[in-house]
Parts: structure tokens; C-alpha cells; sequence
């Protein structure tokens, strides 16, 4: 027995909307926002997991403009200059100094002020579950989700020390059905991978290696890595896609939304920040895709 098709989504009804994680892809989600915006939905309610959660928040706070202006000017030197690397600490970056940068101009609200009910979903790793963040500054929800575990230094919420929310919930459906909308749009970034011209899809499944790129062999060298061998900034890559990937095929499968928006998991490297006008385009791209094949 097939489980029957969930019913459609009306025209100008209220939605809720779960960002999934994905590093750098994440950015992506800007362009599946203002694509959902202008083909007419009334987005109400946001829950976002790591670099989901970013984008989601800055929506709900309502400066989605600004910050995708201001990431599509950054550079790759733009973006080494807002890592602060730290020594002695539970991860290769503090964090402080990006904040400070997209907090100038987002703004810190407290989250229950916000026009657009949003939750940022983070991990308590001593407790071993999510937490679901929903009052309190802004900044200190998204820096806590964001936190991937060896890459940036986990960060200090309601007395908790929180790292990233893709670590258990990559695609937080469960927390998004809190909200009022009684329709939900999931946007996984764990999507089909793009297929080159004359590859197979086996082969093309796996994304392809950035060995020798400066930004990865940056992070690298500040552990000590050598530069002819794979190194641990995309090792970290391609194991937290795996494990998001599975677990966001679990969630869909349980919680099935009434749309689902896929962005390919070889869009872009987790760390290429600098390649956020592109990825708005994907994201414009794929929501466009899924919203013709649903017949909206």
C-alpha cells in the first residue's frame, strides 16, 4: 500500500518553512525564500538547523536583503578576515568576529520579537538531544547552531553549551509543525547530486575533491596537515554530509511535508561562503523546479 499524496498547498495560504543544514548550500535558501515570495506564498513560521537556521533567522528579523547583498559582495579574503582562529579551545574558529559582522547588519532582536515566528534547532551533546530555541538574543541561537563540533567552539545558551543543530535534526520538520500553519515546505540540502556531461550517475554521485584549494588548506594547516594529502576540512566535509544526508532521508520519511525543495549536496564545498550569489540562483532555480512539478 503506497501512503496517498499530501493534499496541495493553496494559493496565499499560510506556510511554515524547515531550513535544513548544509554549510556554505545553505545560502542557497535565500533564493527558495524569495522564489516561494514571489510566486505568492505567506511564509509564517521558519525552523532552521545550522546555516538553515541563519538564513531563517535573518528572514524572520526581516533583513533577507541586506545580508544576501552583503554575502554576495564578500570575497574568499572577505570571508578569511571573519574567522577568528583560537588555540587551546574545542575548535579551530571562536566565531565572535562573524557575528560581530552579520549582527551590524541583522541586528541582535530577541527572538520573541520577531515578526516571523522562527525556532533555531541546536544539540545539547552532554544531554545527547536537540534543543529548540525560540526566546532569547538572536545571535546566541544562531551561533549555537551553526557550531559544527571541531570547527567552531561550541557556544553558551540558557546555561547550556549548544553545537550544531545538524548534528541530530539536518531537516527540523518536527519543530516547524509547532507553528500555526497547517502546511509545511521542507528545503533538504542534501539533494541528488548535479550530474556532469558523460559521468554516470554512480560516479557522479560523489562531489569532487577541493584538495588544494586555500581556503581548505588554511583550516589545514593550522592542524598541522600535509598539503599532498586529503585533509581534514574535507573529510569533515563529506562525513557530515553523509551522516545529514541519512538522517534527512529519515526525517522525510516520517514527518512527509506537503513540498520538498531539494538542493544538491555538490552545489558547493560547506566552507565556500563566497559563493553566495551563485548559490541564491540554485536556490531560485530548484524552487522554481519543484514548485512546476507540483503543478503550482
Amino acid at each position: 500500500m503506497t501512503p496517498a499524496d499530501p493534499p496541495k498547498i493553496a494559493e496565499r495560504e499560510p506556510v511554515a518553512l524547515a531550513l535544513g543544514a548544509g554549510g556554505a548550500r545553505g545560502l542557497a535558501q535565500i533564493g527558495v525564500i524569495e522564489e516561494l515570495e514571489a510566486r505568492g506564498f505567506e511564509i509564517v513560521a521558519i525552523a532552521g538547523a545550522s546555516s538553515g537556521a541563519l538564513v531563517g533567522g535573518v528572514f524572520a528579523a526581516g533583513r533577507l536583503r541586506e545580508f544576501r547583498e552583503g554575502m554576495e559582495a564578500k570575497t574568499r579574503g572577505d570571508v578569511l578576515r571573519l574567522l577568528d582562529p583560537v588555540l587551546g579551545r574545542p575548535g579551530l574558529i571562536g566565531g565572535q568576529r562573524l557575528v560581530e559582522a552579520m549582527s551590524e547588519v541583522v541586528g541582535n532582536p530577541d527572538i520573541e520579537t520577531l515578526p516571523i515566528s522562527f525556532t533555531a534547532v541546536a544539540v545539547d551533546l552532554e544531554r545527547q538531544r536537540e534543543v529548540w530555541l525560540r526566546s532569547g538574543p538572536l545571535w546566541d541561537a544562531l551561533r549555537a547552531s551553526f557550531a559544527i563540533p571541531g570547527l567552531f567552539t561550541p557556544h553558551l545558551v540558557h546555561g547550556r553549551e549548544l553545537v550544531d543543530g545538524g548534528l541530530l535534526s539536518p531537516l527540523p520538520i518536527a519543530a516547524t509543525r509547532m507553528a500555526d500553519a497547517h502546511r509545511l515546505i521542507a528545503v533538504n540540502m542534501n539533494g541528488w547530486p548535479k550530474q556532469p556531461p558523460g559521468v554516470p550517475a554512480e560516479v557522479a554521485e560523489t562531489p569532487p575533491r577541493s584538495r588544494g584549494h586555500r581556503f581548505s588548506r588554511w583550516l589545514d594547516a593550522r592542524m598541522g596537515g600535509r598539503p599532498d594529502e586529503k585533509g581534514l576540512v574535507d573529510t569533515m566535509g563529506l562525513s557530515l554530509d553523509t551522516m545529514q544526508g541519512q538522517l534527512a532521508r529519515v526525517q522525510l520519511a516520517l514527518d512527509p511535508p506537503e513540498l520538498v525543495i531539494e538542493i544538491p549536496r555538490d552545489a558547493c564545498h560547506f566552507y565556500e561562503f563566497w559563493r553566495a550569489k551563485e548559490l541564491v540562483e540554485v536556490g531560485r532555480a530548484e524552487t522554481r523546479k519543484a514548485l512546476d512539478a507540483a503543478g503550482y
